[in-house]
């Protein structure tokens, strides 16, 4: 095996283009949601917001609600995406855990604009089912992984699904009681305890 590494490919011009006009969409969508509410802004006008055509928007978003949570699934991503990067040695839990501490320090304190969303997110059903969907996404990727650290003690994937979805429940708890309570504690100082007195039962 050579000794030297290569650098990663970076995107091109297109590509970059393509993501920034995803961003702008994502962008547009939750200043108006901001200003009118979910429930009222309409797939047209988040495209006139960006301006862009209704036709490039359905090219990047099926729905005004996939606008709404790119930001959201592009930190979901980021977290599988650092699971996947621990050592095959560790546990699921422990390596979850792990990827877990890694990306909310990378974070950093959580951004107002955030935790605006998340708790209009709470006040709109509509918006929390699609949240849901969110989730689902991650946690298909995360059982894939859980999957490969279970081997073929699993045959079934029961245990890695198991393990995925508690993981993702625990977050998603904590979120739900630091943004009601508001506790003398920071959310990624609640969320890691919330993972170690959880994680007890699959280490």
């Amino acid at each position: 095996m050579s000794a030297t590494t290569s650098e990663p490919e970076q995107p091109g011009l297109r590509e970059r283009k393509k993501a920034a006009t995803r961003q702008a969409l994502h962008e547009a969508s939750l200043r108006l949601a901001f200003e009118h509410g979910p429930e009222k802004i309409t797939v047209e006008a988040i495209a006139d917001e960006a301006g862009v055509s209704r036709r490039t928007f359905s090219n990047y978003f099926a729905n005004k609600e996939e606008a709404l949570f790119y930001g959201d699934l592009q930190r979901m991503r980021l977290l599988a995406g650092l699971a996947r990067e621990r050592p095959a040695t560790e546990s699921p839990w422990v390596a979850l855990s792990a990827a877990a501490e890694e990306f909310y320090g990378q974070q950093g304190d959580l951004d107002p604009e955030w935790i605006a969303r998340s708790r209009m997110v709470r006040r709109h059903p509509s918006l929390a089912a699609a949240q849901v969907q969110t989730f689902a996404a991650l946690e298909r990727e995360l059982a894939a992984e859980v999957a490969v650290r279970l081997g073929p003690g699993d045959p079934l994937g029961v245990r890695a699904q198991l393990i995925a979805t508690t993981f993702l429940a625990v977050l998603r708890v904590s979120l739900n009681v630091w943004l009601e309570r508001r506790p003398d504690i920071s959310f990624h100082d609640l969320a890691r305890e919330s993972l170690d007195e959880t994680g007890r039962g699959f280490v």
